[in-house]
């Protein structure tokens, strides 16, 4: 009988302590499944395609977690703030541009299409890294509508 009490008091204190192990254990840093930060470019784009319809649309960019998306001013008062409906992103102008030209190449089904947007997203993407000092992982295209 006094065996028995001794290994179900084992039983206990190893249980225990194999709880309390899991439970203090730290918990691991949580990983975002996006290796960025998103900047969604902050004006729509109203274009007109090549087929003669028209389409609004919002672009977001996954920029590198070390591109800075505001210019260094320094100082405290700050520099100048950019235009009206135009962003942080020092170079935002020119991925606009980058952005209208290859959209209204396009027309409107291969912009419906999910095929079509990827291939669109991918020459928006190879222009930015070619023609800017962005550093851009990836393009995301929302909210699209098509006329």
């Amino acid at each position: 009988m006094r065996k028995n009490v001794v290994i179900l008091v084992l039983a206990a204190l190893i249980v225990g302590a194999g709880a309390a192990y899991t439970m203090a254990k730290p918990k691991d840093e949580k990983r975002h499944k996006i290796d960025g930060t998103v900047y969604v470019l902050p004006k729509e784009f109203l274009l007109n395609l090549s087929d003669g319809r028209y389409a609004k649309l919002n672009v977001a960019l996954v920029l590198d977690p070390h591109q800075a998306t505001a210019p260094d001013t320094g100082g405290h008062g700050g520099g100048p703030r950019p235009p009206e409906g135009f962003g942080t992103l020092e170079q935002e102008a020119v991925v606009r541009d980058i952005v209208t030209d290859v959209v209204t190449n396009q027309d409107g089904d291969t912009l419906i299409s999910a095929d079509g947007r990827e291939r669109i997203k991918q020459a928006i993407l190879v222009q930015i890294r070619r023609t800017t000092d962005v550093r851009t992982k990836d393009v995301l295209i929302t909210d699209v509508a098509v006329q």
